[in-house]
């Protein structure tokens, strides 16, 4: 029977269907891909901590902490949305719009700064509401109804503001969310918590195993009485709320909003989810990877700007790594389903 059929979740990492052993298979392959990658954080810091100056300091890791929750805020989304067997490539464009709107209905608008971190959010659930309609209704790929969001808030942003930036009016509340809360980052804050909503979510409730089984086998998950079509709703009108939330976290720690903020964004926050172990054909994966991800993508980034690496090869750089990762854990799960096996 089915993860679907039986109505228990797969543990993170492992696939919806296939059986006990199969489970337990994965679920040992994820934990080898999670030490794997807490490993090369360890090494990571090892080998910056004494080759680029400042690494360790505490400004410094403060600063990454805020760079973390940049990425990981979304990442937590985007991972139940690949479990899921989908994808949402709008983050980019959607978090700077959301500092668009956030700056624009604050400074100009004349909502005051609660009104407009309202609008921001509700406006960030509907267009993801919508992608996710499109695609739960009209089977339209979530690449390209993602894509189109992409492109439409990308657009908006831009057009919003000339492409110029949109000051913040001075306020306690931006303050805040841009500044420290007990000497921590309150962006990190906010992502710390939201990553142990999102994991007991995932792990221990019903919408978790839905979500665990659609990616497994959709059609198995029909039939055993699962909404599809309100899951799916629902996993994109959440990434559209994270992004918002990310966006105005960004306005309040940049002073201002703009359209031009967080290119390739999406493409961080996706590969910290791939290599955090997460499978893009859907079914498997867990927030713990995902955090550890996030962790290593940002300290890749931070890295490569404190050894002075050429603002040109930083991407380049980062790519290699990158790839070099996932190729090691997945050398590191296929010797770890071999020795169980």
């Amino acid at each position: 029977m089915t993860t679907a059929q039986t109505g228990r979740a797969a543990p993170p990492g492992a696939p919806a269907g296939g059986g006990t052993a199969a489970r337990l298979l994965a679920g040992r392959a994820h934990q080898l891909n999670e030490i794997g990658l807490l490993a090369a954080i360890i090494v990571l810091y090892l080998a910056l901590g004494s080759s680029a100056e400042g690494f360790l300091s505490v400004h410094n890791q403060l600063g990454m902490l805020r760079d973390a929750a940049t990425i990981g805020i979304a990442a937590w989304g985007v991972t139940l949305v690949i479990i899921a067997g989908e994808i949402d490539i709008s983050i980019g464009p959607a978090v700077a719009f959301s500092s668009v709107l956030v700056a624009k209905g604050s400074a100009e608008w004349g909502l005051g700064v609660a009104g407009a971190i309202a609008l921001t959010l509700v406006l960030g659930l509907a267009w993801g509401a919508v992608a996710g309609w499109l695609r739960a209704v009209f089977d339209v790929p979530s690449f390209i109804t993602t894509l189109g969001v992409w492109s439409i808030l990308g657009g908006l942003g831009l057009y919003l503001t000339d492409a110029l930036p949109v000051t913040l009016p001075e306020s306690g509340v931006f303050e805040l969310l841009g500044g420290d809360l007990l000497g921590v980052p309150t962006a990190a804050v906010i992502m710390l918590v939201l990553f142990g909503v999102f994991a007991y979510v995932a792990r221990y409730t019903p919408y978790g195993r839905s979500v665990y089984a659609i990616g497994g086998n959709a059609g198995a998950a029909r039939l055993s009485g699962i909404d599809l079509t309100r899951v799916r709703v629902a996993l994109f009108a959440t990434t559209g709320l994270l992004s918002a939330i990310t966006g105005v976290l960004l306005a309040a720690r940049l002073g201002s909003g703009s359209g031009g903020a967080a290119a390739g964004l999406e493409f961080d926050v996706i590969a910290a989810v791939v290599i955090g172990g997460t499978a893009l054909a859907g079914g498997r994966g867990g927030m713990l990877g995902t955090l550890l991800g996030v962790v290593f993508i940002t300290v890749i980034g931070n890295g490569l700007v404190l050894l002075g690496v050429d603002s040109f090869l930083q991407n380049v750089v980062r790519g290699v790594i990158i790839v070099a990762a996932v190729l090691i854990n997945v050398i590191v799960a296929r010797r770890g389903r071999a020795t169980t096996s």
